[in-house]
């Protein structure tokens, strides 16, 4: 027989296990209950938080003198709870509210309907005036807002009146920044990142990463300048009822900007309401518009001209009434041709036909010709962007003759400024160049950043010295030998020269160009003993309105408006006067 297995006291030793091990789970989850329960509470809405971010300080911007340009204060948003609001009271809440704001009707309705909704959490104004604010502030102080917050918030300003009614000064070149903090056209966008630093971020389990603050830029700009330059500007702009009006002004030895600026300008603390009517307010006609520039092109002509030896000062050139090439000929703007002139007048009197036949001297065919003129406009910076500092600088429309052949019609229109596209800053450079004895160098705004110099590269030379020379004395020439240059652009006891450019304007929606409107440019430079600023001023989409002796001219011509900018230079450079004004180096004498 088998043996009996007693299974009674297996089953009391197992229950009794059980009973162990029962009793020891529950003493351990009381411990995590019990006492574990706060710390693990809070562990457990530290991973459920989100963290929090604190807004850097935006750095500021200054002139070259230390004149504040754009710099961060606080405004205060109004937010409301409206789902903390008794609902007898939020209809009531909403129209005190939108008569303290002065909401129109359709966005009173609208806050009504958030109140009435019970919503968590609406916004309903981004930016109080301080007097909001103060009025906000009391009443809540007296409990007649429940539910409402005031919550800072950084907001850039631009402290400077513009030289134009409704604008702040540098608009274009500055740009703004939005309500979210990115910086939109100019030196705000082109330095987003280091002007707006970094956020910091305050999490329970990280603990805390402080932000940092955006660095300052200090501008090469100084703010003075830039103010007279803007009313001078205005008043060309008015007086010739031009589209736009832009000058730059340039250290050709450096490539600093000291002013910069264009008409009609925005005010860039009202960002919002511009980008509602006039958007294209944005845009900076100085480096992120292109236009054929005219006879201001005739001077890079004439240094590639004087590099391929072709032709001296003197060298004399027929200018005849019209340069035929088939069917279409090349004409002066008075219809007149000068007969045998030097090179030197060619230029003075601004001859279209002459200039095409220098260009057609450059080399023994069209197609030599076209690329050793086509190589003097990549040296001095035709067709290329300039790397200055701002964001959406246009490179410019250029042709390249490789690409496509240019026939000689082409040549010659190209050779006084028509059928190549450029900026008035790509302008500043090459001019520079011809005039700083031969150095190309890069066009900046940004000085400092921190308070440490931003060291420029090495300029490239792209012009010999003795052509730089020769052209710089051939700008001399073209402002001092015709009287109405003359009396319109020289300053006593200065060396002044300069190149007008008048130009036709394209218009493609006729397929033809527009009538008695043209683009007016000068370029040139004032010093004392050598050029020291060179400037460019553009009057964009003007018709010429005064009868003169020898034709149609503008209220303000270019060359007045060059002379006003540079008579502002001088006076706030303070640039004392040579004791005599300067000669014509290329005038024949008594």
């Amino acid at each position: 027989m088998l043996g009996r297995t007693d299974s009674r006291l297996r089953l009391v030793a197992l229950l009794a296990a059980l009973v162990v091990f029962a009793g020891a789970l529950g003493l351990r989850l009381s411990y995590w209950q019990l006492s574990e329960a706060t710390r693990l509470r809070e562990l457990a809405a530290a991973q459920l938080a989100r963290p929090e971010v604190e807004e850097a300080q935006r750095g500021r911007i200054t002139d070259r003198r230390g004149t504040m340009l754009a710099g961060t204060a606080y405004r205060d948003l109004l937010a409301a709870h409206p789902d903390l609001i008794r609902q007898d009271m939020r209809k009531v809440l909403a129209l005190r509210l939108a008569g303290l704001l002065e909401l129109g009707e359709d966005e009173t309705a609208q806050l009504v309907g958030k109140f009435e909704d019970g919503v968590a959490y609406t916004v309903v104004a981004r930016r109080l005036t301080e007097a909001q604010s103060q009025e906000v502030r009391a009443q809540l102080d007296a409990g007649a807002l429940a539910g409402l917050t005031l919550e800072p918030r950084p907001v850039r300003f631009y402290p400077n009146q513009g030289g134009s009614p409704s604008t702040t000064l540098a608009s274009q070149l500055l740009g703004f920044v939005t309500e979210d903090g990115e910086g939109q056209y100019g030196i705000e966008q082109y330095h987003q990142a280091a002007l707006a630093g970094r956020p910091g971020v305050t999490a329970a389990l990280e603990g805390v990463d402080p932000p940092v603050a955006g660095a300052d830029l200090q501008l090469t700009i100084d703010a003075s300048l830039q103010l007279r330059l803007e009313k001078e500007l205005h008043a060309a702009w008015v007086a010739n009822r031009a589209s736009q009006v832009s000058a730059v002004v340039m250290d050709p030895t450096s490539g600093a900007i000291l002013a910069w600026g264009s008409v009609p300008g925005y005010d860039a603390n009202s960002y919002a309401a511009i980008a509602r009517s006039q958007p294209d307010r944005f845009v900076d006609p100085l480096a992120s518009q292109v236009y054929e520039p005219g006879s201001v092109m005739k001077m890079v002509t004439a240094a590639a001209a004087l590099e391929q030896g072709v032709v001296t000062p003197q060298t004399v050139i027929n200018d005849s009434r019209v340069l035929k090439f088939g069917d279409i000929g090349v004409r002066n703007s008075d219809r007149r041709g000068m007969g045998p002139m030097p090179f030197a007048d060619v230029l003075a009197h601004s001859r279209n036909v002459a200039t095409s036949k220098v260009a057609a001297m450059l080399g023994d065919t069209t197609d030599e010709s076209a690329a050793i003129l086509y190589e003097m406009w990549q040296r001095l910076g035709i067709g290329a962007r300039t790397g200055i500092e701002l964001s959406g600088e246009s490179g410019g429309l250029v042709s390249d003759p490789l690409d496509r052949r240019w026939q000689p019609i082409e040549l010659a229109n190209r050779s006084f400024g028509q059928g190549v596209a450029v900026t008035p800053l790509q302008l500043a450079v090459a001019y520079s160049a011809m005039v700083n004895g031969g150095l190309l160098v890069d066009p900046h705004v940004v000085d400092a950043v921190n308070g440490t110099p931003q060291i420029a590269d090495p300029p490239e030379r792209v012009l010999a010295p003795d052509v730089s020379r020769q052209l710089q004395e051939l700008m001399v020439h073209v402002v001092s030998d015709v009287d109405q240059h003359s009396r319109d652009t020289l300053v006593p006891g200065y060396l002044v020269g300069g190149k007008t450019g008048t130009a036709q304007i394209w218009d493609a929606a006729s397929g033809g160009w527009l009538p008695s409107v043209y683009n007016h440019t000068f370029g040139g430079f004032i010093g004392r003993e050598e050029p020291e600023v060179v400037i460019i001023v553009r009057i964009a989409e003007a018709e010429p309105t005064v009868r003169k002796s020898w034709g149609w001219a503008l209220e303000m011509s270019t060359n007045e408006l060059f002379k006003r900018i540079a008579q502002d230079t001088v006076d706030v450079l303070d640039m004392a006067p040579a004791t005599a004004p300067a000669d014509d180096p290329l005038s024949p004498g008594p």
